[in-house]
Order: C-alpha cells, then structure tokens, then sequence
C-alpha cells in the first residue's frame, strides 16, 4: 500500500509566480526526488507519494504548515491504495491510491475543504474526514507564526521547546504559548489515531 497526496495552491493567481513557485518546491523536496516522488504541474498543482501510508496525513499538514507561514494555503486531497503503474514521473504513475487521490480531489473545491482523504474504506474515511474537518477550523486559520511553529516541530519531532526556541528565534516561554495557539498537541493526537486506522487497512 502506498498513498498519494494531490494539491494546488489556494488563489496562488493573485500572488506573483516567483514568490510561490520556488517556496513551494523547496517545501516538495523534502519528500525526494522530483518528478520520481513529487512533482509541480500545470502551473500551481503538485502530487506527491508519501511511501509509508501512516506518514501521508502528517507530511500534508507539514505542506499546509510551511505554506501558511510564508501566507499561502493549499487544497489537498490524500488517497490510499496500490501502485500497479510506476513510471518516472509521479503524475504518469497509476494505481488506487492515485485514482483515489485524483477523485477526491476534484470534490475538495465544491465541498469547500482544504484538506481530506480516501481510503476506499467507507466507514474510516467518514470518522477521519469529520475529525479533519474539525482540525481545518484552526488549522485553516493559523497565523505565519503558528504554522511555522508547527513546521519545524513536526520536523524535529525530538526537540524540547527549549531545543526549538533559538530554531524560532524567541525565548522558551513563547514556544510554549505559540504550541497552544497552533493546538499543536491535538494535531498529535489526531495523528496517532490516524495511524492506528490506517494499520487496519
């Protein structure tokens, strides 16, 4: 099983190109090797393929997180599955877990969610969904400074906050505020429990 997250910029045609695009693509390549696990196309669309399935739902929020704190969102869909295609570019490869992917996605604008996933399993799918859209009440709203709090803690998932302090560039108290102010501690919860659903697919 594999899984594949499918996205595009939020309004990127009111910004300038050069302010997003490059922004972006430093936030895909920590996820490998473009167009082999990541890929920019047609402009402001990017699919990537998270390996490990448990890690998908963590590695969107860590793209939203880097997207907000430079002011930018994303919509982005995760779908779960196989790859019965792999070829050199991510966008040509095929599988449920694209077709997953790209179905949901095309939804993701009418129901007016950022963020969602597909597993082909209804009754996961629905739990989860209903929990993301509850996230997506703070999370679609986190200031620069939230989500880049949350973005290098999820990336130094070992640090204290007195380690992510001088990475934040403020003193300890403040990491400790701007934690709260970005629930970062739900986000964890909602990830572990992500991760046991999807260990019953």
């Amino acid at each position: 099983m594999t899984s594949v997250i499918t996205g595009d910029l939020i309004d990127s045609r009111k910004q300038k190109s050069k302010d997003w695009v490059e922004g972006l693509k430093k936030i895909l390549s920590l996820f490998g090797e473009t167009p082999l696990q990541w890929e920019v196309y047609r402009g402001d669309e990017f699919q990537i393929e998270i390996k490990n399935p448990e890690d998908a739902l963590l590695s969107a929020i860590l793209v939203k997180a880097h997207l907000k704190s430079i002011k930018l969102d994303a919509r982005m869909s995760i779908g779960f599955g196989d790859k019965t295609h792999a070829a050199e570019k991510i966008s040509e490869s095929n599988g449920s877990a694209f077709i997953h992917s790209g179905e949901l996605f095309e939804t993701l604008k009418k129901q007016k969610l950022t963020l969602a996933i597909q597993t082909g399993n209804p009754l996961i799918d629905e739990k989860m969904n209903l929990m993301l859209q509850l996230a997506l009440t703070f999370m679609d709203n986190w200031s620069a400074q939230s989500a880049e709090f949350v973005a290098i803690a999820i990336e130094n998932p070992s640090l204290s906050q007195e380690e992510l302090a001088p990475k934040l560039g403020i003193k300890r108290a403040a990491v400790s505020r701007r934690q709260k102010r970005a629930q970062f501690d739900l986000i964890l919860s909602l990830d572990r429990y992500f991760r046991k659903q999807i260990n019953t697919l």
